[in-house]
């Protein structure tokens, strides 16, 4: 970990002393905070002409409105409106951005005094930082992941279990290559309707890759739950074209039948509910579909359709 930048003291940017009784203006100002508002306020100095000490105690300046979605009276995307005012404030000649540091000090009088800021460590050289974001995907204290002693991971999942041999097949055609992450989850997902936090431990131990980038992985595709799937998927169309037709009332009906909300699993684990923006079914608009079978769909239809699969389901031998 590299040491902690020292103090800096702010230059005083005018001469000492009063001159006629009357002292210089300062020619530089002080903003704290890189908020919407800071940010604004910096880009408006600067244009007239006052070099700028932008200080912000986050590695980023954005604030808050970088994390919203709309913003008001407009209903504008914030990034929209933010993103234009980062890029000039960090081009802007007359700025001076000191980000991850804190203001110690302030000394003298309104409109002269000296600020004395500490900047902390931040492992990175500024001057080549280009915002591509690998120093975080990177970082070693993020990715020292605490895995469970193997024999905790023995006790969640014995040794001799069918489970276990299931997941080994599966990682063993992928010759526990981290290449493969996405095609051993995909399996993995397929094969027991979700992954469970002791799978992913498991496919961390044997294959070495850090659990933080299986969760990255795990999470960001929609084609992997965290959570118990039903046997039967059913996915509600709700593109522009089923929306018109009547989809939000097929979701309702198939909703009341199961008991179940958009997103959630029956209670015998045979249906999960689901939307989805487009089916490619536009022709049979309203569409759903039940694994993968396509139906138009009718609001009288839908416990005739649900009945067929849990007869069919019924007549498995067990």
């Amino acid at each position: 970990m590299s040491a902690a930048t020292p103090d800096i003291l702010l230059p005083d940017h005018a001469e000492a002393g009063p001159r006629d009784g009357v002292l210089k203006p300062v020619g530089a100002v002080l903003v704290m905070g890189g908020g919407i508002a800071g940010v604004q306020s910096a880009l408006d100095l600067a244009e007239q002409g006052y070099y700028v000490y932008l200080v912000e105690n986050s590695p980023a300046i954005g604030g808050t409105m970088a994390m919203l979605d709309k913003t008001f009276p407009t209903n504008d995307c914030s990034m929209c409106i933010l993103s234009p005012k980062l890029v000039e404030a960090e081009r802007h000649l007359n700025i001076e951005l000191i980000t991850y540091a804190d203001v110690i000090s302030l000394e003298g009088e309104p409109g002269r005094f000296k600020a004395r800021i500490r900047k902390r460590a931040r492992s990175i050289d500024p001057d080549k930082c280009v915002g591509c974001g690998a120093c975080v995907e990177n970082c070693l204290v993020q990715n020292q992941i605490h895995l469970p002693h193997d024999g905790d991971i023995r006790v969640v999942l014995p040794e001799q279990s069918e489970e276990l041999q299931i997941l080994d097949d599966i990682l063993q055609r992928h010759n526990f290559d981290s290449a493969n992450l996405i095609a051993m989850l995909l399996e993995i997902n397929e094969r027991f309707r979700y992954l469970s936090e002791p799978h992913l431990n498991y496919v961390s131990l044997r294959t070495q890759i850090p659990l933080s980038q299986i969760y990255h992985v795990a999470t960001f595709y929609s084609a992997f739950s965290l959570t118990p799937r039903g046997k039967h998927e059913i996915k509600v169309c709700m593109g522009t074209t089923c929306h018109l037709m009547g989809a939000p009332r097929i979701l309702e009906e198939i909703c009341g039948i199961l008991n179940v909300e958009p997103g959630q699993t029956t209670r015998d684990g045979l249906f999960t509910v689901e939307t989805v923006n487009c089916l490619g079914q536009c022709a049979f608009a309203p569409a759903i579909a039940i694994d993968h079978h396509h139906f138009s769909m009718e609001r009288g239809r839908c416990r005739e359709v649900i009945d067929q699969f849990v007869q069919s389901h019924a007549q498995v031998p067990a």
